[in-house]
């Protein structure tokens, strides 16, 4: 998980333009001039401008830290704990913590639910984490369900990823309800395409939102729905059994989240078989390139579901093609981490590289670890190294037309 922060900087946007929310970047704060280099706070992980993915990039990093062992350096913590608003909820990225947050903060519900992940495993840090539960309660829809910014449309991804930190968390998503009686997972499920779906390989995908009243399969939704179905985060515990993912049973579909959850694994399996990887198009290209973040989310979420050999076939792929897309990213770094270790696989020897002192070095050293990055050899990596540049400069120019549709095209996955 890591570049969600490239759609929030132009969902952002979006919200600007099209007048739905009020000057909601006034906690941010960009370079002074185009040419000027981002000021990044000592504590914080990653040397890119932080202000649309400063807490989700750290949240990441910790947590994939602390699942391999390694313990965090305690002011990449304090940092993290410092952007915390007196409501409970998170920005993005808050350059003064010591101001106040207010109506024009633009409080953002993925990067709450990425830091609730974070600060629960870390441990000792349950006040935060309670605020921060509070806060995503809040500000649930009457649908059930959430979005990036409170108060518009209920999308997947974020629903997901609210259930996941509330599981996470200790809360029992099926009882946390609207104030319109909805449960969480009444407000998730209804984004999942049935057996009704065409072309039939599509079916127990998830939407992220519906396109002119009509699901449309996103990788992306779909993954973070398998997770948010068991009930389970992004720090998966390897499991002990392994059997294949099987498709979404039709007729008679999903009967409760756990079997959701499962449907949308099938999908998801039968979609990596091609390539090994998941695929997206990207604005200005007419072929499919690989998606690297997503199928690292793909590969979580079937270790998680219990697929690992159903898996394997993408974390090859992983090892010998996400290098440069990882490359200095905090978020990216996690992911991979925690991908190879919802696997079983050792994150220190991953296609040649040391993920872990590769993540360690992007930012203050961890207590007792060594920072010295190991490189991967070859061509690795070359697959999608420019992906988020065509995805920013693309989706920019489509800021105008609303969030909504902004944001049901994204691919988090393009690290900023």
């Amino acid at each position: 998980m890591n570049v969600r922060r490239s759609a929030a900087a132009l969902a952002a946007s979006a919200v600007l333009c099209v007048g739905v929310a009020p000057a909601a970047l006034a906690d941010t704060a960009p370079p002074a001039s185009p040419s000027a280099p981002p000021v990044i706070p000592s504590g914080l992980y990653g040397k890119n401008d932080p202000t649309y993915d400063g807490v989700w990039r750290q949240s990441f990093a910790l947590l994939a830290q602390h699942t391999v062992g390694v313990k965090p350096a305690p002011q990449a913590v304090d940092w993290l704990v410092g952007q915390q608003c007196a409501n409970g909820g998170f920005a993005s990225f808050r350059a003064d913590a010591g101001a106040a947050c207010g109506a024009t903060t633009m409080f953002d519900t993925n990067a709450t639910a990425a830091a609730v992940q974070a600060l629960k495993a870390l441990g000792g840090k349950d006040e935060a984490v309670k605020k921060g539960v509070d806060w995503l309660k809040s500000v649930q829809n009457e649908d059930g369900g959430w979005a990036f910014v409170p108060g518009s449309p209920s999308e997947a991804n974020s629903t997901s990823l609210v259930i996941s930190a509330l599981a996470v968390a200790g809360e029992k998503p099926a009882e946390v309800r609207s104030k319109a009686g909805k449960s969480a997972y009444e407000g998730l499920l209804p984004f999942q395409l049935g057996c009704a779906a065409e072309p039939a390989s599509d079916r127990g995908a998830f939407a992220y939102q519906p396109v002119d009243g009509k699901l449309l399969a996103n990788g992306d939704a779909t993954a973070a729905a398998v997770l948010a179905g068991l009930g389970k985060g992004s720090a998966v515990v390897p499991s002990g059994t392994d059997t294949p993912a099987a498709p979404l049973p039709c007729p008679g579909g999903a009967t409760d989240p756990a079997s959701a959850a499962q449907g949308a694994a099938g999908y998801l399996a039968e979609a990596l078989k091609k390539d090994g990887h998941l695929t997206a198009v990207t604005p200005g290209q007419v072929l499919p390139t690989p998606d690297t973040g997503n199928t690292a989310d793909a590969v979580i979420a079937l270790a998680a579901a219990g697929h690992k050999q159903s898996a394997a076939g993408a974390l090859e792929w992983l090892k010998g093609n996400s290098a440069e897309w990882a490359k200095g990213s905090p978020a990216a770094l996690g992911t991979l981490i925690l991908a190879a270790h919802a696997t079983g696989t050792d994150p220190k020897s991953f296609g040649g590289a040391d993920l872990v002192s590769q993540l360690n070095a992007t930012g203050p050293a961890p207590q007792g670890a060594d920072t010295s990055a190991t490189e991967v050899d070859g061509d690795a990596g070359k697959g999608s190294g420019n992906q988020n540049v065509w995805w920013m400069i693309g989706a920019g120019a489509a800021a105008g037309v609303g969030i909504g549709i902004l944001l049901s095209g994204r691919r988090k996955k393009n690290q900023l």
